[in-house]
């Protein structure tokens, strides 16, 4: 199983320091990366992904700088999941999930057994084997997200990087994903920036981002995170204990 680790990370947009310093290490299990808007959660994962060059410091990939990667090992190993995907062609759904199987046969490869195996386990995780017939224009957006999910699910990449995976997904199926994160996040890294905090906290663990600057990483559970992150959202919320469980409780102000 493969772990990232950040090394006094840098990241600079438009002339703006966006990520100061951030040093974190994200093994097997499902990390959730969270805070308010604007603290830097889409480009840390985007930077981990190697899209975004460090201004200074380091991403590295079981002990390999990310950048000294070629562009089918990374893909091999790494899976990304924006957080909007422009639709376009005349792909139907299966061929837009094959497209995750590019980095392990290549442009003009063909498909083995294997490969089609492979694409239909991730269409049947993320349910939307159904309309393996259909044209991505012609979905919902929530239906799109299913799919380009299966995509980064077939793969098989060993670290999972994800940008506001249950976007336009309805609850059901949002806790169905989460599911299936725990599930994979047992052989595999999974890493997810997620807005919604009580889908957050079934998370394995939490990375809290304020400002560029990470705040806390830890468990649900664990009391020192919790604070660190209500501190992060100006106690606009609140992270309570119910049975095994930790929920966020949006505060509202009385007139």
């Amino acid at each position: 199983m493969s772990e990232i680790r950040t090394r006094a990370l840098r990241v600079a947009l438009g002339g703006r320091l966006v990520l100061r310093d951030v040093a974190c290490t994200l093994g097997p299990g499902w990390t959730a990366i969270v805070g308010p808007n604007g603290a830097g959660k889409s480009t840390l994962l985007r930077t981990l992904a190697g899209l975004i060059p460090p201004a200074a410091g380091s991403v590295r990939l079981d002990g390999n700088d990310i950048n000294t990667l070629s562009p089918t090992e990374r893909g091999r190993r790494i899976a990304w999941l924006a957080q909007q995907t422009p639709v376009s062609g005349e792909l139907t759904v299966r061929e837009t999930v094959r497209l995750g199987r590019l980095p392990h046969i290549g442009i003009f490869g063909s498909h083995s057994a294997h490969d089609e195996q492979v694409v239909d386990e991730a269409m049947a995780a993320t349910e939307c084997g159904a309309w393996r017939h259909r044209r991505l224009h012609e979905l919902s957006g929530g239906e799109r997200q299913r799919v380009m999910l299966a995509r980064v699910l077939a793969t098989e990449a060993q670290v999972l990087l994800l940008d506001e995976p249950t976007t336009h997904l309805d609850p059901p199926h949002q806790v169905a994903l989460a599911r299936l994160f725990r599930q994979l996040a047992k052989q595999r890294t999974v890493v997810s920036v997620l807005h919604d905090l009580s889908l957050a906290l079934h998370a394995d663990r939490l990375l809290v981002l304020r400002s560029g600057a990470v705040q806390a990483v830890g468990e649900p559970g664990d009391g020192q995170l919790q604070a660190a992150l209500e501190a992060s959202f100006d106690h606009a919320v609140r992270i309570e204990t119910r049975g095994r469980h930790a929920i966020a409780v949006h505060e509202l102000e009385e007139d």
